[in-house]
């Protein structure tokens, strides 16, 4: 026979599920660990990348400001022989040769005034730019007169080295991925291992029900609970485990060649550096003795030449000497800052911070 049967039933159950014991669980947390310090220690890097790069647009602007009056001393040392030889010309002194040399070489001089004006506008506007401020933006820095350039470096190459290598975030961030590495294999040899989990779950029933036209029933709530305890154990996986372990341990061996090459490349940037500051400051000095050399040339001719002792040429001369050590001693004191700023970002001692002053 057939009898129609409508039952309604209702179950709230809770289930809990608990993993007793897995043996790859602390591994995975300690590699998770190591990654989020190496993405740290990346972030420091790219930090301190931006630190240079705006050290070393600031440089660059003081070199185009410090260029430009420069370049304006040029400028007017330039007309002035100008007027000078015109002066001559119109007394009968000079040629008209020497006319045309002492304009040409004004002409050179406001070229090169003009050149240095449009180099700080792109000057600033890369500071303006790495600062994430707009290029229209007026921004004034401090004058280069104004600076104290460092005279000398008191550092000697080895200590700086085993300092970068201590500070570098580089440095961290590979450890820190030899040592996720290193997790990661210890994660796959756990999958050798079984692993015991718990699941449980209980709750009530609740019941109505009807067979065909006869009166309909109710039952309960009726307790009901269900637990299980399971393990697990791979015994055959085709070979995908042994084929985890060696690409684990492929990824250690990758992470040291990387510590080391991390290692040799930052000793050798300290070391460039280092000889780097040296030269500027030795090209400080040289172009210090240039300046000064130069200046009284420049200034012996010009009287010289008023004297009728010195003809066009050898003024022309004195004052293109002294627009060039002009020139480099600009540079060469920016360059000092620059090679000091550099020498500050391959040992890491940019992102030191400077002890607040007590107040």
């Amino acid at each position: 026979n057939f009898a129609r049967q409508t039952l309604g039933v209702f179950e709230p159950v809770l289930r809990v599920s608990y993993t007793v014991f897995d043996p790859s669980r602390s591994s995975r947390i300690a590699a998770a660990r190591e990654q989020l310090l190496a993405s740290g220690f990346a972030f420091n890097t790219t930090h301190l990348s931006i630190l240079f790069e705006t050290s070393r647009r600031y440089y660059r602007l003081l070199n185009a400001v410090g260029q430009k009056d420069a370049a304006e001393a040029t400028l007017k040392n330039a007309q002035t022989v100008e007027h000078a030889v015109n002066a001559r010309l119109d007394n009968g002194l000079a040629t008209l040769p020497d006319a045309l040399e002492a304009r040409s070489a004004a002409a050179q001089a406001d070229f090169e005034f003009q050149a240095a004006l449009g180099e700080i506008e792109i000057s600033r506007g890369a500071l303006l730019q790495i600062l994430g401020a707009s290029p229209y933006r007026p921004l004034e820095v401090q004058p280069l007169s104004e600076l104290s350039v460092p005279e000398k470096l008191d550092d000697e190459a080895e200590s700086a080295i085993e300092r970068a290598l201590a500070q570098r975030p580089e440095i961290a961030q590979r450890v820190a991925q030899r040592r996720a590495a290193q997790d990661a294999i210890r994660q796959a040899r756990s999958a050798y291992l079984p692993s015991v989990e718990f699941q449980g779950d209980g709750g009530e029933v609740r019941a109505w029900g009807q067979q065909n036209q006869y009166p309909g029933s109710y039952a309960g709530p009726v307790e009901v609970w269900n637990t299980n305890l399971s393990l697990r154990w791979t015994l055959f996986d085709g070979g995908r485990r042994e084929a985890e372990l060696t690409r684990s341990h492929a990824e250690e061996r990758r992470a040291q060649a990387e510590i080391d090459t991390t290692r040799d490349d930052i000793e050798q940037q300290v070391w460039t550096a280092y000889v780097d500051v040296q030269t500027a400051l030795r090209q400080r000095r040289a172009a210090a003795s240039l300046l000064s050399a130069a200046s009284a040339s420049y200034d012996a001719a010009v009287k010289s030449y008023g004297f009728g002792l010195r003809n066009t040429v050898d003024v022309v001369t004195a004052q293109r000497t002294l627009a060039q050590a002009l020139s480099q001693d600009v540079a060469a004191r920016t360059g000092v800052l620059t090679q000091f700023a550099t020498f500050a970002f391959r040992t890491g001692d940019l992102l030191r911070t400077a002890p607040r002053p007590t107040p």
